[in-house]
């Protein structure tokens, strides 16, 4: 099983990373994607796939602090991006859930990682929280590449719009979430060839764990989830997410 997105350089983790890290091995867990959040998560994640080769980094600024994505933040990320263990750029996008940074700060911020991400030919890893529309239509108006749409929240009708735009779609533990049908209703539509599993640890724990910090490790439940949804075991679905992993990280993965 692959995790294609987590956050590892989280505060949560820095206490007993190593052994994370271990139970996520234990877990049969592959390889994880951790993602930067700004500047210093960014390196901080990096470290952590310089230290253990499980882990694969994205480097970018969450629309949370879209505020600290100036000229100087833009060049550290390009330089952090020539990193070999760098596979994307994310976590980036627009929340607007009115708990975020300015509209206007969110989209300058996304527009220029998104060019960041096509100068540099890597696939980004987009945050989309009450935002569909507004992140296609930023999309549409700017040369991009592809990437994937972290921790899914829309319904099954908006899947095929992503995948028009050439971008994957990953479902986290809240896919698992009693109340979550519209979730489940999108996870059993996405196409084989572009279906993810994310844990975005340590937030997001599936039903079992929920409640609790969340980890790598906890991943079965959610694969659990989609293979029963899409009619498969896991053993099949872990096949074909790891596959699609591998086809859009590239070559470094």
């Amino acid at each position: 099983m692959i995790d294609a997105h987590a956050h590892l350089a989280d505060d949560r983790f820095a206490a007993d990373l190593d052994d994370v890290l271990v139970h996520a091995r234990d877990a049969g867990v592959a390889r994880i994607l951790a993602c930067g959040e700004d500047v210093a998560s960014s390196e901080r994640t990096i470290e952590i796939a310089r230290r253990d080769r499980l882990v694969r980094a994205a480097v970018g600024i969450h629309p949370h602090r879209a505020a600290t994505c100036d000229a100087a933040a833009l060049a550290r990320l390009r330089e952090l991006a020539r990193d070999e263990r760098v596979v994307a750029i994310g976590e980036i996008g627009l929340d607007l859930s009115g708990r975020s940074a300015p509209r206007p700060s969110q989209e300058a911020a996304l527009v220029a990682q998104l060019a960041l991400a096509a100068e540099l030919g890597l696939p980004v890893c987009l945050h989309v929280r009450d935002a569909g529309p507004e992140v296609r239509a930023v999309l549409d108006g700017v040369t991009h590449g592809t990437g994937y749409i972290h921790c899914y929240s829309e319904t099954a009708n908006e899947v095929d719009g992503w995948i028009e735009r050439g971008f994957f779609v990953s479902f986290a533990g809240t896919v698992t979430y009693p109340r979550a049908d519209v979730l489940r209703a999108a996870a059993a539509v996405v196409p084989d060839e572009r279906l993810l599993v994310e844990t975005d640890a340590p937030a997001l724990a599936p039903q079992r764990r929920r409640g609790r910090r969340n980890e790598p490790a906890a991943i079965g439940e959610t694969y659990e989830t989609v293979a029963r949804l899409r009619g498969r075991d896991v053993p099949s679905v872990a096949e074909l997410v790891s596959r699609n992993a591998a086809s859009l990280f590239g070559p470094c993965w």
